[in-house]
């Protein structure tokens, strides 16, 4: 995805000083040369050399002539900034391309040119330009990375122009700037079946009233346009009006991803911390939903979800499903810690019984946490928690050893309650992980409601 933008100037209102804004930007020889100049004027008319005094104003008058024709020309020279993408994975590159182009009737002297970036994308590029003839343009480009996800603004631009003579040199800021975002790292996941459906439900859709699909025996008024072979008589002559029969079509089935960001459920910093790595998976998991045509939801421990989202999530497998996905991917790039202490707000959001599967993803959990996620197992009909024992990432990162939590107290309540659940170790695959979720519920679903083998 490639996004374009035109740099315009800054205002001139803090241009009207006109010549002082000029003499401001004479380099050392620039001032050499008009105090010569004067200097030699001055010994002329003390003199009486006539000779002398020419010399004089040609001296001081060059580096104001060139002061001058700068301070003009940098007013018709244009800049634009491209990047390629404008949405990029975290670890990932991304290419800022910048053109300029004279639009004066005059080359132009030594350029040079400057973008700003933040210190994370790497160090602020620099160009240098040579003449650029009259109607002429210039383009270059440069990289920028960052293993850590967010929002970036780029620019403003800074161009300094130089006469060829080397009397002046002058700054031009353009006041425009683009913004690069950081999504998190999405990891392909293999198709398993963890809709979480009781039998007979296939895939996990379900069937609601609609205007093409099956018969449904639920009458209602006859509209024009209505096919008359779905005329319902019966119905027809019980309300002494013609009926019709209504049809129903598939339900795309659903998907909630929970995403705990919970400040004391986290230790740790930086692109390798137990939280990035959630985020991560929580990414991964939406994208792969929607791919595979589920309506998808994101809720956080705050009960917020994705801003613009409809009732029933964003639908994949559609003509918006790219939108929709970097819609998604734009929020968990700028997601942060809470200060919530609880998962509640995020029961609440929940719809008894319509969920369809819930995937969490969870950092440290007391009693009281894995209680609530128990009774929200009952508002789904699948739940998969993966669950990040922050400390332990911590211990095995600065070689301590230590045992995670996989089989403590807070794993075993949840899967009494039904989760099925996975406990991750630092460093390990999203998909390894994906697929150990599937063989424990496969063995949950074998055991008939058993103890899932952890």
């Amino acid at each position: 995805m490639t996004t374009a933008g035109a740099v315009r100037a800054e205002g001139d209102h803090g241009d009207r000083g006109g010549l002082r804004t000029a003499l401001a930007g004479l380099t050392t020889r620039g001032r050499s040369f008009l105090a010569a100049g004067a200097a030699a004027a001055v010994c002329a008319y003390v003199l009486g050399q006539s000779d002398l005094l020419r010399v004089g104003l040609l001296l001081a008058v060059l580096p104001l002539v060139c002061a001058g024709v700068l301070h003009r020309t940098r007013y018709r020279v244009t800049g634009s900034r491209r990047l390629s993408p404008s949405r990029v994975p975290a670890g990932s590159e991304a290419r800022v391309h910048l053109r300029m182009d004279n639009v004066s009737r005059m080359p132009t002297g030594l350029l040079m040119l400057q973008d700003r970036v933040p210190y994370v994308l790497g160090p602020r590029p620099r160009f240098v330009l040579d003449r650029v003839e009259a109607g002429g343009r210039r383009e270059v480009s440069y990289r920028v990375r960052s293993d850590l996800r967010g929002r970036y603004p780029l620019g403003p631009l800074q161009l300094r122009l130089s006469d060829p003579f080397g009397m002046c040199e002058l700054t031009r800021s353009f006041s425009t700037y683009d913004t690069l975002t950081v999504i998190p790292r999405v990891e392909p996941l293999p198709p398993v079946r963890l809709s979480g459906e009781a039998k007979g439900h296939g895939d996990g859709r379900q069937r609601s009233l609609a205007l093409a699909g099956d018969d449904d025996m639920i009458p209602r008024g006859y509209r024009y346009g209505d096919d008359l072979r779905r005329v319902h008589w019966r119905s027809t002559a019980r309300y002494g009006e013609l009926m019709v029969r209504r049809e129903e079509q598939p339900q795309r089935a659903r998907c909630s991803v929970l995403l705990d960001t919970r400040a004391i459920a986290y230790d740790g910093a930086g692109p390798d911390s137990a939280f990035e790595w959630a985020v991560s998976g929580a990414a991964s998991v939406l994208t792969h939903m929607l791919e595979r045509g589920f309506s998808v939801r994101l809720l956080t421990d705050t009960g917020t979800s994705v801003p613009g989202e409809g009732t029933d999530g964003f639908t994949g497998a559609s003509q918006q499903s790219a939108d929709t996905a970097g819609l998604m991917m734009d929020t968990l790039a700028v997601v942060e810690h809470s200060d919530g202490a609880g998962l509640s707000l995020a029961y609440d959001a929940l719809r008894g019984g319509s969920e369809g599967l819930l995937v969490a993803f969870l950092g440290d959990l007391d009693e009281e946490q894995a209680a609530v996620l128990a009774r929200m197992r009952q508002r789904s009909r699948g739940a998969v928690a993966f669950l990040l024992d922050s400390g332990a990432w911590l211990r095995e990162s600065s070689g301590a050893s230590g045992p995670a939590d996989g089989g403590g107290e807070r794993p075993r309540m949840l899967r009494e309650a039904g989760w099925t659940v996975v406990s991750v170790p630092r460093g390990a695959s999203l998909e390894e992980q994906w697929r150990l979720a599937d063989r424990e519920r496969s063995g949950l679903a074998a055991a008939n409601g058993g103890e899932g083998t952890g």
